[in-house]
């Protein structure tokens, strides 16, 4: 069976225009595998050093929670500051068990 010549035209015209398609397709797939790298290495060079600054402040940070606020370091000053006579009294016969 033979095709028309008004057949043989619509088909080229219908084949032409899908291999514009493939052809656009294979372009944008190019595209986005530049864009893809492109951002890649962008990546690789500004964020790695980002992420190390940013995780020695979380670093100082955390070590700044082991600190324990509520410990009061001088006994002597508090025990004066909040219990005064009754802490004197209490302390006065200590040297005497040596």
């Amino acid at each position: 069976m033979a095709l028309t010549k008004e057949q043989m035209d619509a088909r080229l015209e219908m084949i032409k225009a899908a291999a514009k398609r493939v052809a656009a397709k294979k372009e944008f797939k190019r595209r986005q595998a530049i864009n893809a790298a492109t951002v890649r290495r962008w990546t690789d060079e500004v964020e790695k050093p980002r992420r190390k600054k940013i995780s020695d402040e979380i670093d100082s940070l955390i070590d700044k929670l082991d600190e324990n606020y509520n410990h009061w370091t001088d006994g002597e000053k508090y025990a004066e500051t909040h219990y005064g006579d009754v802490a004197r009294n209490t302390t006065k016969y200590d040297n005497d068990w040596d």
